[in-house]
């Protein structure tokens, strides 16, 4: 959670946790980051397998464009959730670092797609590459995940104040 002067401030005031609630893109964000966990899981035992043994280069490198395309998915719906909630698509204080990160993770991503389709790396190289990429978005994707779990431990304390304001 951000401190300010000394106090937490919650990761969501009141009306953006009634927005995220509502958000139909909430529900999209949950399905798309499991499938996006398990396209990278796939991905990640042939890229493994093709660098270990050299065979299977095909479905390696047809992976990554599918994991490539999920993540552009997610991060597309991603940003208008964002701005549903929080009323801009990208690096809303609440989100800034992980949307800072994520930028990062797009980047590398959309090298491989540009290194496999204009041939500027061989299968090895291209594979290293999505290692690489495929590092930062655990990185990005532990982040969000604090972050939901900062959200959960703060839903409590938010409900009692509003309890407590109600009263």
């Amino acid at each position: 959670m951000r401190q300010h002067q000394g106090r937490q401030q919650p990761l969501y005031t009141s009306a953006q946790r009634q927005r995220r609630d509502a958000s139909r893109w909430t529900l999209v964000q949950g399905v798309l980051a499991p499938l996006q966990f398990l396209v990278f899981a796939v991905s990640l035992g042939l890229v493994l397998r093709t660098l270990a043994t050299g065979e299977g280069a095909a479905a390696a490198n047809a992976s990554v464009v599918a994991k490539t395309l999920v993540l552009y998915a997610i991060m597309v719906t991603g940003s208008i959730w964002e701005k549903v909630v929080f009323g801009r698509y990208l690096f809303a204080p609440a989100f800034y670092w992980e949307d800072v990160f994520s930028m990062l993770v797009l980047a590398l991503h959309t090298a491989c797609l540009a290194a496999l389709g204009l041939g500027w790396l061989d299968t090895e190289g291209l594979l290293v590459l999505a290692l690489a990429a495929y590092a930062a978005y655990l990185i990005n994707a532990g982040q969000f995940l604090l972050k939901l779990r900062a959200a959960r431990l703060e839903a409590p304390a938010s409900l009692a104040l509003a309890g407590e304001v109600a009263r």
